[in-house]
């Protein structure tokens, strides 16, 4: 239980190793920003594999500048942006065949924070499946991202943020991604409400936190680092 409140059965030997994905620039950052930072806060150590699969110029540079910042303190990053066709990925073999890669290029990640697989963005929803399909044994958190197609889930994983870290998140936002402020959903009160909702949901102390699905948790053998013994152990 080394991460208390997140994960249950975390690494003790060696630092968590977490893969961020996201389809576009500041997909991670919407999603799952808060839930990273507090990662990176409690587990300095932490091993980040960050991607983007779609950005070029601007969002490229954007996107990178943006994953540096947020990961400054963490232990180990590696960030990687590839420039997929935006809006075309079901109509890209490619993208199979670099998962494949990917995969084979990675010690097996403990944790994976990807888009939702119910999301209505074909980009997003591309990237879940093959996400899924690629890391099928691994804990894998599917984030939420708000648009207008209205297609907000019903998260059963929520993680709390305290009031620094919401706010981090949301100024981290706006100062990493300037090409997306004329955008109607880049908001602060977008953002800050969605934090709201998911803290009322998950009965969060501070009121704040990100919701996740998590479509298959495992409980391992061990349930503590250490402890007394079972009743009649020697």
């Amino acid at each position: 239980m080394a991460i208390p409140g997140i994960l249950i059965g975390a690494p003790t030997d060696r630092p968590l190793r977490l893969l961020a994905i996201g389809a576009h620039a500041d997909d991670v950052e919407i999603g799952a920003g808060g839930t990273i930072l507090r990662l990176a806060q409690e587990l300095p150590a932490i091993d980040v594999r960050w991607v983007v699969l779609s950005a070029t110029g601007e969002r490229a540079a954007e996107a990178r500048g943006s994953a540096e910042r947020m990961l400054a303190n963490a232990g180990r990053v590696r960030i990687q942006i590839e420039a997929f066709r935006e809006r075309f990925f079901p109509y890209q073999p490619d993208l199979k065949d670099w998962f494949d890669r990917l995969a084979a290029d990675l010690e097996a990640p403990d944790l994976v924070i990807g888009p939702r697989l119910d999301d209505d963005h074909q980009d997003h929803r591309t990237t879940a499946e093959l996400v899924r399909q690629t890391f099928r044994t691994q804990l894998l958190l599917e984030y939420e991202i708000p648009k207008y197609e209205g297609d907000l889930g019903h998260p059963n994983l929520y993680v709390e943020l305290t009031e620094d870290l919401a706010e981090a998140k949301i100024a981290h936002l706006h100062a990493m991604f300037p090409s997306q402020r004329q955008r109607h959903w880049f908001r602060r009160d977008v953002f800050r409400g969605i934090l709201a909702l998911r803290g009322v949901e998950g009965g969060t102390e501070s009121g704040l936190a990100e919701g996740f699905t998590a479509r298959k948790l495992r409980l391992g053998s061990r349930l503590a680092d250490d402890g007394p013994p079972a009743p009649g152990a020697s």
